[in-house]
């Protein structure tokens, strides 16, 4: 055998049974083992505006579940706020949180929605309010959000203050609200702060709206924050006492996108949430948390809001990535060009569920709710609306393949 040989063995030799003895000492307790990981949970809770409430960080959305055990992971994690509405899952998103935070309901917040419009009247609100009470199997929700508003009439309707003071007197909601995503977010929110309407907001907010991200951005973008009102409104309502939680953190959650750059341990989630973290005028958020592996992923981002190099590398990649393809919902440039009135903005929203989420029952749920949704661009040529997005979305390309996909 010859001498290099022999070393190899040598090496080898030592390497195994170094390797082998520490597992011995491991094992008999003699070195200590590695320390194991933290166990995910909410690390930080933060006052919602001026209602007395101190909610998670990272909250429970619920659009997409309906297991009552992933609720109530969620809640042995820390999560203690839970946001709901009467459409979810037909009612049953609702249902599962009652059933599984009904034994604790004095250490959890939940919220829930209706959406109320111009011509509802109180009498049909205090109906959704109380099926909504039913199914979560409470006497009260701590706040009571007016669902997706995007015409300000829906706010000004009378009905809407005067059931909401109603039912406060009453102690079925303790505080009221707005949540809103699409074209006219800015306008509504401005009316219901000018008018007294709320005393929280729910809003779309991602590191894609943010006029910010792309003045930081670490490579330079042809693409644009179209919502450049939207931090001037949220520091107006942080100003005004009102609470302010985000959703639609994640600029359309193609996640799986970026794992093959999530090389520091960090995920592209907790990038967007920490981004959105980093705005003061941000209480918290919430996303949809469906199974508990996702919720401890999720929540590994609590407690920080510092983004790091790292954050901004996987943030700036998915911004490149996705860019031209994720409709940034409230900025509705668009809205005009189409002759046929085809709602494009929120035609684009269900595709979004149906093609990033890959949640097929929330887009034909939503897409049903269009009315002809976009069932007219199947028979147009494209023409009207070429251009129209300033990111460069094909619309006419996705308003057909939503209606194929959805009508």
């Amino acid at each position: 055998m010859s001498d290099a040989k022999r070393h190899e063995l040598d090496r080898r030799g030592f390497l195994l049974g170094g390797i082998a003895g520490a597992a011995g000492l491991l094992a008999a307790g003699a070195i200590d083992a590695p320390a194991a990981e933290p166990e995910p949970r909410v690390r930080r809770y933060v006052p919602l505006g001026k209602t007395g409430m101190k909610i998670s960080d990272i909250s429970f959305g619920s659009s997409r579940m309906s297991d009552p055990k992933v609720v109530r992971h969620a809640y042995e994690r820390g999560v203690n706020y839970f946001d709901s509405a009467e459409g979810y899952k037909g009612g049953r998103s609702e249902s599962a949180i009652g059933e599984a935070l009904h034994d604790v309901r004095e250490h959890v917040f939940l919220t829930s929605k209706t959406k109320a419009e111009a011509s509802t009247t109180r009498v049909e609100m205090m109906a959704a309010l109380e099926g909504s009470l039913r199914r979560l199997r409470s006497d009260y929700v701590d706040v009571y959000f007016n669902h997706a508003v995007n015409e300000i009439d829906r706010m000004r309707n009378q009905e809407w203050g005067e059931f909401t003071e109603l039912a406060k007197k009453q102690g079925k909601i303790r505080f009221r609200g707005m949540s809103g995503h699409a074209g006219k977010l800015v306008e509504c929110l401005d009316f219901s702060l000018d008018n007294g309407l709320v005393d929280v907001i729910l809003t779309a907010y991602n590191f894609g709206q943010d006029p910010a991200f792309y003045q930081k951005a670490l490579t330079r973008f042809d693409f644009v924050a179209l919502q450049p009102e939207l931090p001037r409104v949220l520091k107006r309502a942080h100003e005004q006492g009102v609470g302010v939680v985000a959703m639609k953190t994640l600029m359309g959650a193609r996640a799986n996108d970026m794992r093959p750059f999530e090389t520091d341990g960090g995920t592209f989630e907790q990038a967007a949430f920490r981004w959105v973290l980093s705005n003061p005028d941000v209480d918290a958020l919430i996303v949809s948390m469906n199974k508990p592996s996702q919720i401890d992923g999720y929540l590994a981002a609590s407690g920080t809001s510092t983004v790091t190099r790292g954050d901004r590398r996987l943030l700036d990649g998915y911004a490149a990535k996705n860019g031209a393809r994720y409709c940034q919902h409230a900025c509705n440039v668009c809205a005009s060009s189409c002759p046929r009135g085809v709602e494009i903005s929120e035609v684009l929203r269900t595709r979004m569920y149906a093609v990033d989420y890959r949640d097929a029952e929330l887009a034909r749920d939503d897409y049903a709710k269009l009315g002809t949704g976009a069932s007219p661009c199947l028979s147009c040529d494209g023409s009207p609306c070429a251009g129209a997005c300033p990111n460069g979305i094909p619309i006419a390309e996705f308003t057909r393949d939503t209606a194929r996909r959805l009508g």
